[in-house]
């Protein structure tokens, strides 16, 4: 009945990209900030 090929739910290849993405945004957040001299919530005008 159950497919091991499916990807779904907490699964390490899910897991992994999700941590990879996080990193990027993370990075593109901080680069953002010390280009500009203001905060993501100052950027966005909440702040």
């Amino acid at each position: 009945m159950s497919d091991s090929s499916t990807r779904f739910g907490f699964v390490s290849f899910a897991e992994t990209w999700n941590g990879r993405l996080a990193m990027i945004g993370f990075i593109i957040g901080l680069s953002t900030e010390l280009l500009t001299g203001q905060g993501i919530l100052g950027q966005l005008g909440l702040g």
